[in-house]
């Protein structure tokens, strides 16, 4: 496990990579082993139900597919949501725990942040995209060879990250061009894009001001980054112990998350709200929403059922958004951004994919900001 200063945008740690070091260049992964390691969620309930495994079976690209060497996978909350069966709506009954709400099928293979390279492509692909480093769209409109709608999600509706291969759409494997480390880039996909497609849906602009409830996570400190890149200004709410951190990263105004809300901004104070939170503060993120405001959430890490008075939704004219699938354009807008170089990684900590119980328990202790990286090439970490 390594751990880092995630606010700091230079003397980032070097990651050699053991995926770098053996590559394979070929179009097809037919004389490739028939194995490979990974963990696999073998049921609901604790980590003790993340297992190690050497046997599990490597995919093979189906047409229009490509087959790809991961090298790191970010922690999200939905790994750990999908495993204890939170999705569920019947009191964590397995029959509806998946991420749509049907039952997942075991061995499963979680991970949603994928980052690593094409080193085979089933028919139809063009050979020439192997050995492509890419990050993986995580919001999937063709997954397991058929179109889907609604899309799935990589690593809870079909296999993902946390094992040695994963084979998804050629659409949805985007090459990046970038300096930063693979353990830096499989810091973006997940987060990175729920937060840009949650500003898309809300229509943030410049000159206009946005609350972050939970803003030291990496879906909120990735709301922070792209609310900056758009010209906004931002109002974070988080610990006293992180303000430091979201200033780093463009914060204008940190507020303690256990402070009163309303007595600090006033009613009427913004344009957009984006809520990861929701919970018991919830009623006064409407207060403090100008009339047409926009309310946009994807969270729910304070508790899922809220109270609210429907009176402030209409009398003010407020719109709300959920956002979980990705607008069209949203993946390709992030990918631009870090290859411009106008967003930084925020890796918290990095872990080798065999410690992922203990990647997941730090994860969930929430003392940092940013984001978890397993490291998926190195597997142990050393």
């Amino acid at each position: 496990m390594r751990w880092k200063n995630a606010t700091s945008n230079a003397g980032w740690l070097p990651f050699a990579l053991a995926a770098a070091r053996a590559r394979p260049s070929r179009s097809s992964a037919s004389d490739m082993p028939e194995t490979m390691y990974g963990v696999a969620l073998m049921g609901h309930g604790g980590p003790e139900c993340l297992e190690w495994r050497e046997d599990l079976p490597k995919p093979e690209p189906k047409a229009g597919e490509v087959l790809i060497a991961v090298a790191a996978a970010g922690v999200n909350n939905t790994d750990i949501n999908l495993r204890v069966g939170w999705y569920s709506k019947g009191d964590n009954d397995a029959e509806d725990a998946g991420w749509a709400g049907d039952a997942l099928t075991f061995p499963h293979i979680q991970g949603i942040d994928v980052c690593g390279r094409i080193v085979a492509v089933g028919a139809g692909v063009d050979p020439a995209r192997i050995g492509e480093r890419v990050l993986v769209e995580p919001c999937m409109i063709e997954a397991g060879g058929a179109m889907r709608d609604p899309p799935w999600f990589l690593g809870s509706d079909c296999d993902g990250g946390f094992a040695q291969f994963c084979a998804v759409a050629a659409r949805h494997a985007y090459p990046v061009e970038s300096t930063l480390s693979d353990i830096e880039l499989a810091s973006f996909p997940c987060s990175y894009s729920t937060a840009e497609n949650l500003l898309t849906r809300a229509r943030l602009t410049a000159g206009e001001t946005v609350l972050v409830t939970g803003a030291s996570g990496g879906v909120g400190s990735a709301v922070v980054q792209l609310a900056k890149a758009r010209g906004a200004r931002v109002i974070a709410l988080t610990s006293a112990a992180k303000m430091n951190d979201l200033r780093a990263i463009g914060a204008d105004q940190c507020i303690d998350r256990n402070a009163d809300l309303l007595a600090e901004l006033g009613k009427d104070a913004v344009e957009v709200v984006v809520d990861l939170v929701a919970g018991a503060g919830f009623p006064a993120l409407l207060e403090v929403l100008k009339r047409h405001g926009r309310y946009a959430t994807s969270g729910a890490v304070g508790g899922p059922i809220v109270e609210l008075d429907v009176r402030t939704l209409y009398l003010k004219d407020l719109q709300f958004y959920g956002g979980t699938a990705l607008e069209p354009e949203v993946f390709g807008n992030l990918v631009r951004l870090i290859e411009k170089g106008e967003i930084k990684p925020l890796v918290a900590a990095t872990f080798g994919l065999r410690d992922i119980g203990a990647a997941q328990a730090a994860f969930a202790d929430k003392s940092y900001t940013g984001k978890i990286v397993l490291d998926v090439a190195n597997p142990t970490g050393d």
